[in-house]
């Protein structure tokens, strides 16, 4: 291996970013473009991209994508609307019952394309009964900071909602519709993508009732009368559903094999220890720097460095008042349980170039990493109990910043061990 460690970890993860580039991932799954007027709709951090994929196939299309903030593009025809995530904001909700009523107007000899990603779950937003956009707003806030697993997350999203949990699809028939789907969950499951707008759901009011009181979650009484009855989401084999088809058509496994290959490339060995790890991302972080140092000890001169590649998507229970994510505070929490060992390196960072609320994809750290921050007066420990990776990462120069990716397959994480 010629490159330096940091140098390898970031060209890692441009490689798992690259590999889920619409524009790169979309064409092999597109259709032909059906006669007449097709109607493209969509939502996600990659839904912009993909629709600009869709275009440079198709030609100028009819439709209506929305996407967050800064993840823009130009497209001819499809219109591309902005709102914000993680919190859902009014741009959004309007979206959301424009592209509703577009669809309910269709008729049987229609054809849809939907385009769906990670962020879509925000950014699709349709609160269902007499529940307001500010209660759900405050709900969501509340899972966000609870640590609740993004499943739990999305189980409660499509009970409270007009649009998600195969809503979007039974809006569209009679029409026919395509999704294409890029994923962001562990195990690729279409239900959880997104809280699956275009796929049937088997998950039940009392079960999204129970998930509020497992994280303590007060909720107003519009919540309380919509949980206590029938939601709308729509059971798998609904007649609804007939005519609508889902398609993966990326993943975090493509992402981390893209890594790997360029790993071996570069004269690592490769070990993959999965694309669905999940937890306190702290608690994942212990674990991996125990997994490290135990590979360490076992290379022999010589031997070629070892990378330990996983992704997932980990959760931080807020304790303090800093500014974090998942992948900031894995490494922070990373650097401290490996306490400066030599010939340990390693990256965490979110996909989409988010983690959490900030504009940061996440941080790099190496052995030095202790020992720089200490030197300019920056405690590590008292940073992690406060949950302020970001904050901690910023003053030291380990941050990552990509600005918008235009796609979300999950985080990655990447740890290189040599002898």
């Amino acid at each position: 291996m010629t490159q330096e460690p940091e140098t390898l970890l970031r060209a890692l993860f441009d490689a798992a970013v690259a590999a889920a580039d619409p524009m790169r991932c979309l064409p092999r799954a597109l259709p032909p473009r059906p006669p007449g007027r097709p109607l493209v709709v969509g939502a996600g951090k990659a839904a912009a991209r993909m629709a600009e994929a869709v275009e440079a196939a198709w030609g100028p299309c009819e439709g209506l994508v929305i996407t967050r903030d800064g993840y823009e593009r130009r497209t001819e025809g499809i219109e591309i609307l902005s709102a914000a995530h993680p919190v859902p904001d009014a741009r959004g909700e309007e979206g959301t019952r424009r592209m509703l009523a577009r669809l309910k107007a269709l008729g049987p000899d229609d054809q849809v394309l939907a385009l769906i990603s990670g962020g879509a779950s925000a950014l699709l937003v349709a609160p269902a009964g007499r529940v307001t956009l500010p209660e759900k707003r405050a709900i969501n806030e509340a899972l966000l900071a609870s640590g609740a697993p993004i499943e739990e997350m999305n189980t409660l999203r499509k009970h409270l909602s007009a649009v998600k949990g195969g809503q979007l699809a039974a809006a569209a028939a009679p029409a026919a519709m395509t999704a294409l789907v890029i994923s962001d969950v562990a195990g690729d499951a279409l239900p959880a993508i997104a809280s699956g707008p275009t796929v049937g759901d088997h998950s039940t009011p009392a079960e999204a009732r129970a998930i509020l009181d497992r994280y303590r979650i007060a909720v107003p009484p519009s919540v309380e009368e919509l949980l206590s009855g029938e939601t709308g989401v729509i059971p798998p084999g609904d007649a609804r559903l007939a005519r609508a088809e889902t398609r993966l058509i990326a993943a975090p496994s493509q992402s981390l094999e893209a890594a790997a290959e360029l790993g071996r490339k570069a004269g690592c060995r490769v070990e993959i220890l999965g694309d669905a790890l999940e937890g306190e991302a702290r608690a994942l972080a212990t674990e991996q720097a125990r997994l490290a140092r135990a590979r360490q000890a076992g290379l022999r001169p010589g031997e070629a460095p070892l990378l330990l590649l996983s992704g997932g998507e980990c959760t931080v229970t807020r304790r303090g008042a800093g500014s974090g994510g998942p992948n900031a505070e894995f490494a922070l929490a990373l650097a401290l349980a490996l306490d400066g060992q030599p010939g340990i390196s390693a990256i965490a960072c979110d996909t989409d170039g988010v983690d959490g609320a900030a504009e940061v994809a996440g941080a790099v750290i190496g052995p030095e990493t202790l020992a720089r921050a200490r030197a300019v007066g920056c405690e590590p420990e008292a940073a992690l109990a406060s949950n302020d990776a970001h904050g901690f990462f910023g003053d030291i120069g380990g941050q990552v910043v990509t600005g918008p990716t235009l796609t979300n397959v999950n985080d990655f994480r990447a740890i290189l061990v040599t002898g």
